[in-house]
């Protein structure tokens, strides 16, 4: 907003004329009409008067508010939605339209304000006879060029819907680009274009792989959580999550194997001797299931390397092997133990 733009509001607010204005400050009118156009700017002597005139600070006179307050956004946002659902829309879009040319810079107000008026606008069901996408749209894509992460990707996750919403596919995927390749949300936005433009093959393999990479995401998380729980000696949460992961890999099709290989730092943690007999006998049990999410209908789409039959066999022997390790050394004596080490015996003996 330009001090000539800050003039003409201020002045008209007052209901004065140019006319009443210059001769309050001594200065012919087309002086003032200048300023208000941008065409020369007021003397530096005059700024003060013309604030106090104006009945504001010469900050605000020379447009150094650029800036809100998240509170004060928040609170202007509140009432631009009562606003908008007691007053005429066309009135509470060109107030917003006001206030965002009084604060040009305010990224988080423009896109907070571009979001309430498009939402606002959708629920009343209002058409675009106005010329409402070219303003709200336009305030999107400046948001696009804030230095702020978390804005250019609400801007662009906003533009992105707008377009898919009116069908225009192809200009909707130009604002997947904002988003990081890691992010899922783009992966996920992408397979939403495929599957409404004849590629739906390329559709279900996507969400297939969002849906594989979340539920790692997911064990990873639960893991580090549990080892968190552990470090705190809370066992009651450390088994709990236990249950939440083994039960997760079975909702996901993940094979027999990752449904019971989660307890077992539990159990050696816990040295809980019966617990980690019966899970070692599971997990060797299971170990050639390792690969059977290959063959869960939920990853039909998806293409999975073969395990090698001989990798299932050596990590089998492996895992007998440690059944000497010091780690178990709480087990010595344990029936279920010693029949197990007596399989790993015969193991060896037989290779």
């Amino acid at each position: 907003m330009t001090i000539g733009d800050v003039i003409k509001k201020y002045r008209k607010n007052l209901g004065l004329t140019q006319e009443e204005m210059a001769a309050r400050l001594g200065v012919t009118a087309p002086a003032v009409n200048k300023w208000e156009k941008g065409n020369t700017l007021p003397d530096v002597a005059l700024l003060a008067p013309i604030a106090r005139l104006l009945g504001i600070t010469t900050d605000e006179l020379l447009a150094f508010h650029d800036e809100l307050t998240d509170e004060e956004i928040n609170r202007y946002l509140k009432q631009v939605q009562k606003d908008l659902e007691s007053k005429d829309f066309d009135d509470v879009f060109r107030s917003v339209k006001e206030k965002i040319e009084e604060y040009p810079n305010c990224e988080k107000l423009i896109w907070q304000a571009a979001v309430v008026l498009d939402a606002g606008r959708m629920a009343a069901g209002i058409p675009d006879e106005e010329g409402y996408d070219r303003a709200i749209f336009g305030w999107h894509e400046r948001c696009l060029l804030s230095g702020d992460e978390r804005i250019r990707n609400q801007a662009a996750d906003s533009l992105f819907h707008a377009y898919f919403r009116k069908e225009n596919y192809e200009k909707a995927a130009r604002y997947l680009d904002y988003f990081s390749l890691e992010n899922p949300e783009r992966k996920r936005k992408e397979a939403f274009v495929n599957s409404r433009t004849g590629k739906r093959a390329e559709a279900y393999r996507a969400y297939e792989e969002l849906i594989f990479t979340g539920y790692q995401h997911l064990q990873m998380t639960l893991n580090d959580l549990r080892a968190l729980y552990m470090g705190d000696g809370d066992h009651e949460m450390a088994r709990k999550l236990v249950e939440v992961s083994s039960s997760a890999a079975s909702v996901f099709e993940m094979g027999g194997y990752n449904e019971v290989c989660y307890g077992l730092e539990v159990a050696v943690w816990e040295k809980d001797t019966a617990w980690t007999a019966r899970l070692m006998r599971e997990i060797l049990d299971r170990i050639e299931t390792i690969g059977e999410v290959s063959k869960s209908r939920i990853y039909q789409h998806m293409t999975f390397k073969a395990v090698d039959p001989d990798f299932a066999a050596g990590f089998k022997q492996k895992l007998l092997e440690s059944l000497g390790d010091e780690t178990f050394d709480y087990m010595k004596g344990s029936a279920d133990w010693e029949e197990l080490s007596r399989q790993n015996e015969d193991a060896a003996a037989y290779h």
